[in-house]
């Protein structure tokens, strides 16, 4: 019943998010108002902060650097390593899946968007704006590591996990913004996009099996 439960809520989180980031998408092509002002008010202070204290600009460009989707994917290929070593083929085929192929979904998100990035840009930054590939690669590879060590960790260590990966990722989407290289559209767009198909591979491959 348990299981059941979990299952319809994972579910329900996947239909929520993918609600979330069709939602942002149809008020860009729209031109939504209140979406437009929300994001122009966000990179606009962003904008002045960085102008006026470079600083700011270095922290989070730093911030960005060293918590990139690249960085995650290439201690998620040392852990699919590990696993195969130990022949845990299910554990290693899940990161494959969620952490090495969520570049492919970026680059084909953005693509079929094609959103230019903000004029207010303060760091340069590759591709096309929507949805952020950091938002979307962060969320997907803390999710999957946390998934993959949730069953040894216990009481405590598990808050502090998902506290600390959610203020990774919390960061990382706010970096994308601070340095005008995102509106905040694009962040909570990658950001429901990788929740949504981070939670589809593990409702599909169940990693915690034997």
């Amino acid at each position: 019943m348990r299981r059941s439960a979990a299952r319809a809520s994972a579910l329900v989180s996947v239909v929520v998010a993918a609600a979330v980031c069709a939602l942002m998408l149809v008020g860009y092509r729209q031109g939504w108002g209140w979406l437009a002002t929300v994001d122009a008010a966000a990179l606009d202070a962003s904008y002045d902060i960085g102008v006026k204290h470079p600083a700011w600009v270095r922290f989070w460009d730093g911030l960005s650097t060293v918590f990139a989707p690249a960085v995650f994917r290439v201690l998620a290929m040392v852990a699919v390593v590990v696993a195969l070593l130990r022949r845990r083929l299910r554990p290693a085929l899940f990161l494959l899946l969620t952490v090495e192929l969520s570049g492919l979904l970026t680059a084909a998100a953005k693509a079929s968007v094609d959103r230019p990035r903000p004029v207010t840009a303060l760091a340069t930054a590759s591709s096309s704006s929507f949805p952020s590939g950091h938002a979307l690669g962060v969320t997907v590879a803390v999710g999957a590591l946390l998934v993959l060590v949730w069953p040894v960790l216990r009481g405590s260590a598990r808050v502090v996990a998902v506290g600390g990966g959610a203020l990774v990722v919390a960061a990382v989407g706010i970096a994308r913004v601070a340095l005008g290289v995102h509106h905040p559209s694009d962040v909570l767009a990658g950001w429901a996009l990788g929740w949504a198909y981070l939670t589809a591979w593990v409702l599909l491959v169940k990693p915690w099996q034997a």
